[in-house]
């Protein structure tokens, strides 16, 4: 046993395997900054001013939307830039920027200061994206299902641990104190990676890359590339559309007394732990029965996880169903980027992954949007409908993208 345990974590590693141990570390740290603060923003907000129900929920959509509507207009040029100069600088670029913009949030005096500093962050946006990017450029693409499926887990681990250290933060020390530790975080994440991520990337001149337009003309593919994009907007949109109501959910569910910050916290990070578990396998199952099935069978799952949540009555029936939640999303997203990373060329995966993180922000833009607009017509059970409505729509779409595709 020790002698497996010794050849397992000291054999030599190549390239892309160093990058992957780095790059999930980076992505955990990541994943705890970013899950420290945003499972409670909405009780954020509610300190920020005297808002009824409505106006509540309208300030929690908009501050949620906000980073992302930037991200989806930013993207492709970070993408292109990405394609020039490489993934690495863009990975600094983003993690050095978010520490001192997330660092000023726990300075707002009123929700207008804290969604100006939201649209700002929405600039320096992109470490996961670009780390997916370039593992997905860097690994063999017999092991780029695995890959990706084993990067994303970092991120799910860190926003694991992110909201239950938040919660108990938040709880004693106030709300603020977490946004200052998110950018402690993030500069430790600059840190890391640019010390110890290594690049192997060729520098493009800029009229030697090829127009967006002439790179769509050139896949082989390009209706799984671009039903992908789309797909990536309804998962977002599914997942976002709950995430301004759930620390609102759950005080409702605990009418409005005991540890409510806590509790927020915990069921936030329930889908990591399925997820967690989940991911690794089902990258690595998918690169032998298909990807397309199993996002497929993610996308149905999910729908039926997301139904039920409208009828639950305590916390922790609505936990046990976030729990599930993380199943699906380690189908999701992960296959997406793997059918991506398989029917793109490498001098091309840069903007195609951006524009993969456009889409993502338009789904995360619509999604609180979606949610925050159904709740303040009708009341949260809705909005859990209208989500597993938008899953639904997405099988039907991954199913007629992905036809002949496994």
């Amino acid at each position: 046993m020790l002698q497996k345990f010794k050849e397992f974590f000291l054999r030599p590693r190549k390239l892309w395997e160093k990058n992957l141990i780095i790059l999930w570390i980076g992505t955990f740290m990541a994943g705890i900054a970013f899950s420290l603060v945003m499972p409670f923003l909405s009780l954020y907000i509610d300190t920020l001013g005297n808002f009824s129900k409505a106006q509540l929920n309208f300030y929690s959509g908009l501050t949620y939307s906000a980073t992302f509507l930037v991200m989806a207009i930013v993207s492709p040029f970070w993408g292109k830039l990405a394609d020039r100069k490489g993934r690495k600088v863009m990975i600094l670029r983003a993690s050095f920027g978010m520490a001192i913009v997330i660092a000023a949030m726990g300075l707002v005096t009123n929700v207008n200061q804290l969604i100006l500093l939201r649209l700002l962050q929405g600039i320096f946006s992109g470490y996961v994206s670009n780390s997916n990017a370039l593992i997905a450029t860097e690994t063999p693409k017999e092991h780029s299902g695995k890959a990706l499926g084993i990067l994303i887990t970092g991120n799910v681990t860190g926003t694991l641990f992110g909201p239950l250290v938040g919660g108990v933060i938040a709880a004693v020390f106030g709300y603020r104190l977490t946004f200052f530790l998110t950018g402690i975080i993030l500069f430790l994440v600059f840190l890391l990676s640019a010390l110890f991520v290594k690049e192997k990337f060729q520098p493009l001149e800029k009229d030697e890359l090829q127009s967006g337009r002439a790179i769509f003309r050139s896949l082989k593919s390009p209706r799984i590339v671009i039903g992908m994009l789309l797909t990536t907007l309804l998962i977002q949109l599914g997942n976002f559309s709950i995430s301004p109501i759930i620390s609102l959910y759950v005080r409702q569910l605990m009418h409005n007394t005991g540890p409510i910050t806590i509790a927020s916290g915990l069921v936030a990070s329930l889908p990591g732990v399925a997820t967690l578990l989940a991911a690794p396998r089902l990258g690595a199952l998918g690169d032998r029965i298909g990807t397309a099935r199993i996002l497929k069978l993610g996308m149905l799952f999910a729908a039926a996880v997301f139904l039920p949540m409208a009828l639950v009555t305590n916390i922790w029936q609505f936990g046990s169903l976030r729990f599930l939640v993380g199943i699906s999303d380690g189908a999701l997203l992960p296959a997406v980027q793997t059918l991506l990373a398989k029917n793109t060329p490498a001098e091309a995966t840069g903007r195609i992954f951006s524009y993969n993180q456009s889409f993502q922000a338009l789904g995360n833009v619509a999604g609180p949007l979606l949610g925050s607009s159904v709740s303040g017509m009708w009341n949260y059970d809705a909005v859990f409908i209208s989500t597993s409505i938008v899953l639904v729509i997405g099988f039907f779409w991954v199913l007629f993208t992905t036809k002949k595709q496994t």
